[in-house]
């Protein structure tokens, strides 16, 4: 799962963090509109005109990219002794790089985290960039549209343990008649299942953590019926990660174990949890008592 920044600067509306470099509210960078946040993005209709009818038959919808665009002030209050340092420090955290840098905004009162990259920067050198005070504008280009909470969500569950059942203390010399007996009803089994909330509105992708020792583990998705399940065994001191957003499945976070899959396991990317709530089940051929899966995920947001 990509990680947040380790440190959360935002903390009022109209402020933006882009790695660890705030602007906005408070800040000498001061906003002037920010476009594309609660736009829809692009969307590729797959729907195919009937040939001797009116209308389409309904294809499946996907989104490309989020492009958000943030129009801005320079200020230093200062005049321009400090308008050098200013301007470096964002032309720095605004560089070309290859990697999605997490993006964090919060408008509203709603704080979302996306991840994306610089694609285009404006800081037009006119009177105002000499003598103080110049606008700009800074465009993101997100690959993944979607918007998430910054805090990451945990479940944990361990594999389902039967009821002991009932014990008629057949073990006693003189067991008291009738319905004196002291029976033991035994305790609760263990479901082996998790539930999880996904308070948005858009899927989302969780990571899977299953920890040893376990023989050929699954999980399924009470939601969507998708299943994963993989012909491994895991020792007790070993752990297989899938990240279904990547669609990749880690063995010790090193060796790649996807092609461990089974026949009637779904794809990675096709195990999403949709919005509201998710029963996951966790299965194996042989139960055992420490056998674990971890959930981790974030809530998502068109």
């Amino acid at each position: 799962m990509r990680a947040a920044p380790a440190e959360v600067l935002v903390s009022n509306d109209g402020q933006i963090q882009f790695g660890t470099y705030l602007m906005g509210e408070g800040t000498h960078i001061h906003g002037r509109q920010l476009t594309g946040w609660d736009d829809l993005p692009d969307l590729d209709d797959a729907s195919v005109a009937m040939p001797s009818a009116h209308g389409a038959w309904p294809g499946q919808l996907l989104s490309g990219p989020r492009v958000l665009g943030f129009d801005f002030l320079i200020d230093d209050g200062r005049g321009t002794a400090g308008l050098p340092e200013i301007l470096e420090g964002l032309r720095r955290a605004t560089a070309v790089r290859q990697e999605e840098s997490p993006l964090i905004i919060q408008l509203a009162g709603a704080r979302h985290l996306l991840w994306g990259r610089v694609t285009r920067r404006a800081l037009p050198a006119d009177r105002k960039y000499t003598w103080g005070n110049p606008s700009g504008s800074v465009e993101w280009t997100c690959s993944d549209p979607r918007r998430y909470e910054v805090a990451e969500q945990v479940a944990r569950t361990g594999l389902p343990a039967p009821e002991p059942g009932l014990d008629w203390h057949e073990a006693e010399a003189d067991p008291p008649p009738g319905a004196e007996w002291e029976l033991d009803w035994g305790g609760s089994a263990t479901p082996g299942a998790v539930g999880i909330d996904n308070a948005g509105d858009a899927d989302t992708y969780p990571v899977l953590a299953i920890t040893g020792p376990v023989r050929r583990p699954a999980v399924i998705n009470a939601a969507t019926g998708a299943v994963l399940e993989y012909d491994i065994t895991l020792a007790d001191t070993d752990r297989l990660v899938i990240d279904t957003r990547e669609g990749t499945v880690t063995l010790n976070d090193t060796a790649p174990r996807l092609y461990t899959a089974t026949y009637r396991s779904s794809p990675e990317r096709a195990f999403t949890l949709p919005p509201g709530e998710t029963l996951l089940t966790f299965r194996a051929e042989e139960f055992t008592d420490t056998g674990a899966l971890t959930v981790l995920w974030r809530s998502a947001w068109w």
